[in-house]
């Protein structure tokens, strides 16, 4: 059974960034979340590459799929930091380690 009201609207990610950087102070806001946003990136490639879900990463490092994923969404937050150990642990369950670089 089909809604005929239901009008999928295809989402360009890039456009819709491209748009966001145009209002004021986005681009600043943006920019100083880069590192970040970067450390996420590798995260969740890492989770990727692996193969694994959240809940698969929860067990090789001995916690729950929310704390995963707690700490997936944490690196966006400065309230809520993860410790070194807690990212050197989801890294190994990736089968990863972690190598820090100051350029």
């Amino acid at each position: 059974m089909s809604d005929p009201g239901f009008k999928p609207v295809r989402h360009d990610g890039n456009a819709a960034l491209e748009r966001a950087m145009q209002r004021p102070g986005f681009k600043e806001a943006w920019e100083a979340g880069a590192d970040e946003y970067a450390a996420l990136r590798s995260l969740l490639e890492a989770r990727k590459q692996a193969g694994l879900t959240q809940e698969e990463i929860a067990i090789r490092m001995g916690t729950s799929k929310s704390a995963v994923s707690r700490l997936e969404s944490s690196l966006r937050d400065p309230k809520h930091s993860p410790t070194f150990e807690t990212i050197r642990r989801y890294a190994k369950a990736c089968g990863k380690r972690v190598e820090i670089q100051l350029v």
